[in-house]
């Protein structure tokens, strides 16, 4: 029987092929991604429920909590079905007042990595990416020194494949000239579309583009037109936008996250919603302005 997720079709994520609606842990963590959760057996509750529901891609990072969602991950699925790909980040790291600065040395960087292993209970990490910094968009930068030390862990044997995030064109070129990249992980939606070139060109490539932010930056205006279009299919603007998203390109593969087990199969439902030529020109002219635009 096809389970929720494996509706949204596969694609490839390094030497594996994953559903392409995966979950994204970083709302397991408390407020702010700091601390336990208010619940920890709701928080345990739907990461099973995503793995019955046919997630086999959860992504995550040692500095959510930190370090405690990867320990409920841990408690929740290990030992992990040999199905599951567990994709980490790394290139950042958490102070008490909860900021997140850089920690992009090769010292710090391998530290990352092992702290990775030791709370997922791993031995080789399958994808990690070298997550670097800025929010809204990124800060154009060499990225040589952290990816280079990243590339000797998996020369070790402690990582298998390397993507990257929150990068540019250039950047992204720069970390592909120095080894396999299997994945990059941008700030992109319905509105936020800077990348839409990058999209189209890494599908070219066969590499997957994981979005973050689905369903966040819209303007108060974007966010009533995805409203509209959302009622009058009878269902949530974030299933609306998911769908939108897994129409857009083939190589797209979504983290949509939460903490409730009720919003985790409201997402998943996604994957089985279609989009008409119709919903889906409204929706692309969604972006930009928001207002919807008659000669598009």
């Amino acid at each position: 029987m096809t389970t929720t997720a494996e509706k949204s079709g596969q694609y490839a994520l390094g030497d594996r092929s994953v559903n392409r609606l995966g979950y994204g842990a970083m709302q397991l963590s408390g407020p702010h991604i700091m601390g336990p959760p208010a619940d920890r057996d709701a928080a345990i509750a739907v990461l099973r429920r995503a793995v019955e529901l046919g997630v086999d891609h959860i992504d995550t990072s040692d500095y959510y909590g930190p370090h405690l969602t990867n320990e409920l991950i841990r408690e929740a699925l290990h030992p992990y079905p040999d199905e599951l790909t567990i994709v980490t980040k790394v290139g950042a790291r958490r102070t008490r007042d909860g900021e997140w600065p850089e920690a992009l040395t090769p010292e710090e960087l391998r530290q990352a990595v092992h702290d990775n292993l030791d709370h997922l209970g791993l031995d080789v990490l399958e994808v990690v990416n070298l997550r670097l910094p800025g929010f809204e968009r990124p800060i154009e930068r060499s990225l040589a020194e952290p990816f280079e030390a990243l590339l000797e862990l998996q020369e070790q044997g402690l990582i298998r494949h390397l993507g990257v995030s929150n990068v540019t064109v250039q950047m992204f070129a720069e970390a592909r000239s120095m080894g396999r990249v299997v994945c990059v992980q941008n700030h992109y939606n319905l509105v936020h579309r800077d990348d839409d070139p990058l999209v189209d060109a890494l599908a070219r490539e066969g590499i997957a583009y994981v979005p973050f932010f689905p369903l966040g930056g819209f303007t108060p205006i974007q966010s009533a037109a995805l409203e509209a279009v959302a009622r009058r299919l009878e269902t949530t603007p974030m299933e609306v936008a998911l769908t939108w998203l897994l129409a857009r390109s083939p190589n797209l593969v979504l983290i949509p996250g939460t903490s409730s087990v009720a919003h985790l199969e409201e997402n998943l439902e996604s994957a089985a919603r279609v989009l008409g030529p119709v919903e889906m020109q409204e929706l692309d002219q969604i972006g930009g302005t928001g207002e919807l635009n008659p000669e598009l």
